[in-house]
């Protein structure tokens, strides 16, 4: 009986670390400064990580990855006169996270429902 309460204490365990850290992110996505970064696909696919795009973000911000689902269009691709932007939150130490696309036109930022 004692192995299962132990087997029963680590799942529970594992489950509240995944828990924290969807938490974290959660909370750094309403408490941290968001941007909008103009941004310039570097690698739109990877057959060990899945589908993303990496983003090479102007200014002094770093790379960062975008996943994108399996089926969705891929956003990299744009026409003549598109711009992709993406919004980051930025945090004090570490690499900007993306939270959304968006593709400006003529000075309009229009935000991509990528599913």
């Amino acid at each position: 009986m004692k192995s299962v309460y132990r087997g029963g204490a680590v799942a529970l365990l594992q489950c509240l670390m995944v828990l924290s850290v969807a938490g974290k992110y959660a909370l750094d996505r309403e408490r941290l400064p968001r941007v909008w970064v103009q941004a310039a696909p570097v690698d739109p696919n990877l057959p060990l990580r899945g589908r993303y795009l990496r983003l090479h973000l102007q200014g002094r911000l770093e790379p960062a990855a975008f996943f994108i689902p399996e089926h969705a269009a891929d956003p990299s691709r744009r026409a003549p006169g598109e711009e992709l932007w993406v919004e980051c939150s930025v945090p004090e130490k570490g690499s900007p996270r993306p939270i959304r696309l968006a593709v400006k036109k003529e000075g309009v930022l229009t935000p991509l429902e990528l599913r």
